[in-house]
């Protein structure tokens, strides 16, 4: 077999798998989906100016030294070419500057009066030395008061003269600047280039512009020049919240219109710009490398004990990393995703698909083979390279060279031969390093904090590095994790601007329906003998999966933070949390994603405390937002789940439950029973925007929405009401007539109150996208200590409780009795 180093990039769209999902239950689809792929010439025009300067001088750059003493080397950057190309038999011969993916734009953190970010883009071609150093120019346009989110097409600003043909020269800005390239990684393949960006935040919201010089685009149609926003410094920033980005193996993607989600996102954008996109994990599928990639032969093999000891070859690894490779630059150059990446600075955690279905959540024995700490080491490399512009590991593990698999430990030299990584001087402080590496990954969890804006803080929790199937992180990584935030939430206090919101980002739901009943037959003894026919016989093919040998949907269920594997952890970290709202009198709102519908939990006190939600720290939402590209499941599977919401105690003094949001289905459609308020299973995003209090008031009124009686009516009152009725005024006329469902009055209230609008796919084949919106409204928190009396301390054991009567699943539809609040101020 040809060298994978020596083999053209595959970025051109694979054709669509003709098969339809064969089983409801999961993210495996059809057994029947082979490999398709189509390879195209690459065409380069090789020029060449004179060699003469570059073969006279030095051939490699001089290394700088720190300050204590360590030397750093850099790329050697070769000047651009005129003449005939050199020819290179075994690699084609590139000058670097063509661009197949990008620009990515990221976002880090914020620190004063400074915007810190980052854009990516990957050029084919590279090695130990590369051609030529790209230069990104960044302005500040103006400022974007009232603006739509892009520049028309044919504007003087995309259209005014450019000598170069490069598109810089239509930043005409005041406070532009040029920021060079620097070499994250190259091989023969591709070179990624980061530019890192530092832009000032303005009194007001500000829009920007970028434009990379001396490249040109694989496709004809990409704009030359990408815009961004910021919000003022007084502020909070519009988020988007996205998760299962992708299609399992073998989705009839036709039949689902492809990205079309990604186009209604776009039309969001130019209403209102986002200022940031969370990615919930899963923003690739890297599934298909075990069905028509080099893991096929693999999973093909029946006898577990000969699939746990296959060996992880160098030629293995270097098949799984041009997967990995071209799988990304095809996913992340698809439009409309493409166009999103360009104008939306991101921040990101990964989840099992970025790997591959599963990971982490089989048996432990099964999860330390060395195919599974092979794909974990190469699906990270890219994971940083793609999804946070870091450099890599120098080298990745291999059965050749095992003691790459120790972090820190030698580097497979193999690896890097016509090959540049840059070292890791650093690491941005926007990151909170977990303790030690991971069981399978190689590699410490990189969980992130940053701010969005003036009063919104973020968390985000990398659950899948550290991930086993009896853990989701180590509790030094906890330890970490709340020591960084702590001191965060306290510096913003001590300093007079404390913030409002904390938003967690967890990769999987938190606050979500039990399916013990579930996981206890899956692994009961009555399986063991239909396990055995499988085996031996392929009995149930379909049931089991093709690692492990355990019931197929059993890996879901364990990676839920409310399996019973979990439990324990899961608890420990809520209490801990309620602690954190109590301490900086901070509202908390979890983002979660991975199970393919969209719904609402939320934890709330003991109705018999009496305490209202403004001053409850135990009340934290949980906005399911889940899949926005993916199929969702069945009809049944989301009604099944709507029928074991029921009230749980997670302690005396906490209870959960999901919330009645969905007071019709999307459009014209009947996705759900009547019954089912809960979930949703159709495709969705959500949009959180903070109800600034440097808002104007609307219509003349101002302060906390009080929704007056009307005559003959009581004064509405939620006191008592548990999680099967609304708990709040935000809660009250949830569903698609509440003001945070509406675009001309979402987050345009100023009591600091958050306004969250989950959009929802109306019709699958439609390619334009079109949602329903459903909205509903997080107050801020004002807590007083002690007011209540209650002597729950947050603790960080399992705590069993029974449960208390009247706390079943509720069949009841959302009150309609009266109209949605409104909640103009």
């Amino acid at each position: 077999m040809a060298d994978p180093y020596n083999e053209r990039l595959d970025m051109d769209d694979d054709p669509r798998n003709p098969y339809a999902s064969a089983n409801k239950w999961r993210h495996q689809e059809s057994s029947s989906f082979a490999r398709a792929a189509v390879a195209r010439d690459a065409h380069s025009s090789g020029n060449s100016k004179d060699l003469s300067d570059f073969l006279n001088s030095s051939r490699v750059d001089r290394p700088a030294t720190s300050g204590n003493g360590s030397v750093h080397y850099k790329p050697i950057v070769v000047g651009g070419t005129d003449g005939a190309a050199v020819e290179q038999p075994a690699v084609p011969s590139h000058d670097g500057r063509e661009v197949v993916c990008g620009p990515l734009l990221n976002y880090r953190r914020m620190e004063g009066n400074v915007w810190y970010g980052s854009v990516l883009v990957v050029t084919r071609g590279g090695g130990k030395t590369q051609t030529f150093q790209p230069t990104l120019r960044i302005g500040r346009l103006d400022t974007a008061t009232d603006q739509t989110g892009f520049v028309p097409d044919g504007s003087a600003l995309n259209t005014v003269e450019d000598p170069h043909g490069n598109g810089s020269a239509a930043i005409r800005s005041n406070h532009g600047t040029d920021v060079a390239g620097v070499c994250l990684y190259s091989d023969p393949r591709a070179t990624f280039w980061s530019f890192a960006l530092a832009c000032d935040i303005a009194d007001v919201e500000t829009k920007w512009a970028y434009s990379i010089s001396d490249v040109r685009y694989k496709s004809a149609t990409k704009p030359k020049t990408s815009y961004f926003f910021i919000p003022a410094i007084t502020e909070s920033m519009r988020i988007m919240f996205h998760s299962c980005n992708g299609f399992s193996v073998g989705t009839d993607e036709e039949a689902w219109s492809g990205l079309a989600l990604w186009n209604d996102v776009m039309r969001s954008h130019a209403q209102a710009p986002f200022h940031v996109m969370i990615g919930g994990g899963d923003q690739i599928y890297n599934d298909g490398i075990r069905v028509g990639g080099p893991l096929r032969e693999w999973t093909s093999i029946g006898n577990p004990k000969k699939r746990r000891e296959y060996p992880f070859s160098e030629k293995l690894r270097k098949e799984c990393d041009d997967y990995y490779l071209n799988n990304y630059l095809r996913w992340y150059s698809t439009e409309p995703f493409a166009s999103a990446n360009g104008q939306i600075p991101q921040l990101n955690i990964w989840d099992d698909h970025d790997i591959i279905d599963g990971f982490g959540s089989y048996v432990d024995e099964f999860m330390r083979c060395d195919v599974f700490r092979g794909i974990g080491g190469t699906a990270h490399k890219y994971y940083a390279l793609f999804q946070h512009h870091i450099p890599p590991p120098a080298s990745t593990y291999t059965s050749d060279a095992p003691e790459t698999f120790e972090h820190g430990g030698p580097e497979d030299h193999v690896q890097l031969i016509d090959t540049y990584v840059k070292p890791r001087d650093s690491i941005d402080p926007s990151y909170i390093v977990g303790c030690k590496p991971g069981p399978y990954v190689a590699e410490h969890s990189m969980n992130m904090f940053s701010k969005l804006g003036a009063r919104i803080a973020f968390m985000g929790i990398d659950a899948r590095t550290e991930r086993t199937r009896h853990q989701v992180n180590y509790p030094g990584t906890y330890d970490l994790i709340f020591e960084r935030v702590r001191s965060e939430l306290g510096a913003a206090a001590r300093a007079g601007n404390p913030f409002r919101h904390l938003i967690l980002l967890l990769g999987i739901p938190i606050a979500y329906p039990r399916l013990t009943w579930l996981e206890n037959i899956f692994s009961s003894p009555v399986i063991a003998p239909i396990k055995f026919m499988n085996r031996r016989f392929g009995f149930g093919g379909g049931v089991f999966n093709h690692f492990d040998g355990s019931v197929d949907l059993l890996d879901d269920l364990d990676d839920h933070y409310t399996a019973r594997t979990h439990k324990k952890e899961r608890n420990a970290l809520v209490e801990r949390l309620q602690g954190l709202c109590a301490e900086f009198s901070v509202r908390l709102t979890i983002l979660g994603g991975d199970v393919h519908l969209a719904a609402l939990g939320r934890f709330y006190s003991n109705p018999k405390l009496h305490i209202p939600v403004e001053e409850d720290h135990r009340y934290m939402v949980n906005v399911v937002s889940s899949a926005i590209v993916n199929k969702p499941p069945p009809s049944a599977i989301a009604n099944l789940l709507a029928s074991r919401n029921k009230i749980h105690h997670l302690n005396h003094d906490t209870d959960e439950t999901l919330m009645n949001l969905f007071d019709k289905d999307p459009g014209d459609s009947n996705k759900t029973r009547g019954s089912n308020h809960v979930t949703m299973p159709s495709r969705n995003y959500a949009i959180l925007t903070e109800n600034s209090p440097y808002n104007h008031p609307h219509n003349g009124q101002q302060g906390p929405l009080v929704e007056k009686a009307g005559p003959g009516e009581l004064p509405i009152t939620f006191d008592g009401n548990d999680g099967h009725g609304f708990l709040h005024a935000g809660e009250q006329g949830a569903g698609t007539q509440h003001k945070a469902a509406l675009y001309e009055r979402h987050g345009k209230n100023n009591d600091g109150s958050l306004d969250c609008c989950i959009r929802v796919e109306v019709d699958q084949h439609d390619k334009e996208g079109k949602t329903q919106p459903y909205g509903f409204t997080i107050p801020v928190l004002n807590y007083e200590a002690g007011k209540y009396g209650s002597k729950q301390s947050h603790r960080l054991g399992l705590h069993h409780h029974r449960s208390r009567p009247g706390t079943a699943a509720s069949t009841a539809a959302p009150s309609t009795s009266r109209s949605a609040p409104d909640h103009n101020h």
